[in-house]
């Protein structure tokens, strides 16, 4: 086995190497000076089980080409069979034809990955589970909710509410309330554009109570503060978020810095600088993602990653 990896998230890819206890592949990744991406491999690989550890995090159309091209080093290569690990899948929310003369991103993604030479994926939290259905190869989905699931246990949050912020999150939100015990509300939204959400009324109790709001995803985060301020108006006495993948800019950061959210809880699915005035808390999933490997490796079964405590968090 031999893990290589990118340049969107190498942190992750070395937690991840040190979980299994390898040695991160060498490879050579640099730009050309007109911006072209020049990779080699510069270890035998002939023959090899291969694991590429990209994320699509932004600049996401240079991180999605430079992985194909990876994918197509240690196909060239010979590798025996290359999984990609992508903990972060961009262009998941282009799931579908919603309007005249708009493409399916998601699916478009999925065919370039097989056309480059992957052989199987290994990803997190997808934005919509049947983007699994896009690819004719092997995919693994693995939750973090498990890690996210640890952590909260030493919150000692009292009389909890899980809170989905929209309807399209309602199965993730009632999943993490089935393994916290607690009841479960949801944000009805209505969504101004790509960037601004008007959050309309709460459906379910939550006055008085700690709110957990959970979402895969927050890039600009107009979703959750949205839905934070209207649970505080409503009586919530503490708001927290757990969000998979936390694709920060600076607008969703200046957001969280005036929002009324107590604490945000994410992943390192992403590569992330450090930012100020945000309780921001980075859970790591390279264990996770380090042991499915290594039962993929050994042809071991996955699916006991996402069972825990008598449930699924599918």
């Amino acid at each position: 086995m031999k893990i290589f990896c990118g340049t969107s998230n190498r942190p992750l890819a070395e937690a991840i190497c040190g979980y299994i206890g390898i040695e991160l592949g060498r490879s050579t990744v640099k730009p050309f000076p007109d911006g072209e991406t020049f990779v080699k491999i510069e270890e035998n690989v002939r023959g090899e089980d291969v694991y590429l550890v990209q994320s699509t995090s932004p600049p996401t159309n240079h991180h999605l080409v430079e992985m194909f091209i990876m994918i197509d080093a240690l196909r060239r290569a010979s590798a025996a069979r290359i999984t990609t690990v992508i903990p972060f899948y961009g262009y998941a929310r282009q799931d579908r034809k919603d309007q005249p003369r708009v493409p399916i991103t998601a699916k478009l993604v999925a065919n370039l990955l097989v056309a480059a030479g992957a052989n199987r994926i290994l990803t997190m939290d997808l934005h919509a589970q049947q983007i699994q259905g896009f690819f004719d190869i092997p995919v693994d989905h693995l939750y973090a909710a498990p890690v996210m699931f640890e952590y909260l246990k030493t919150k000692n949050l009292k009389d909890m509410v899980v809170v989905s912020p929209d309807v399209g999150g309602l199965k993730m939100a009632y999943a993490y309330s089935q393994v916290m015990e607690s009841s479960l509300a949801i944000v009805a939204k209505r969504r101004k554009s790509a960037t601004e959400v008007e959050s309309m009324a709460v459906i379910g109790e939550v006055a008085g109570k700690d709110v957990l709001l959970v979402d895969d995803l927050t890039e600009t985060a107009g979703t959750l503060v949205a839905a934070a301020e209207l649970l505080k108006k409503e009586g919530a006495s503490k708001v927290m978020a757990c969000v998979s993948h936390a694709v920060l800019g600076e607008v969703g950061i200046e957001r969280l810095r005036k929002s009324a959210i107590d604490e945000l809880v994410t992943t390192d699915t992403v590569l992330r600088p450090a930012i100020s005035g945000v309780k921001i808390t980075t859970l790591s999933v390279a264990g996770l993602l380090g042991e499915a490997i290594k039962r993929i490796h050994c042809n071991s079964s996955v699916t006991s990653l996402f069972e825990f405590k008598g449930g699924r968090t599918s």
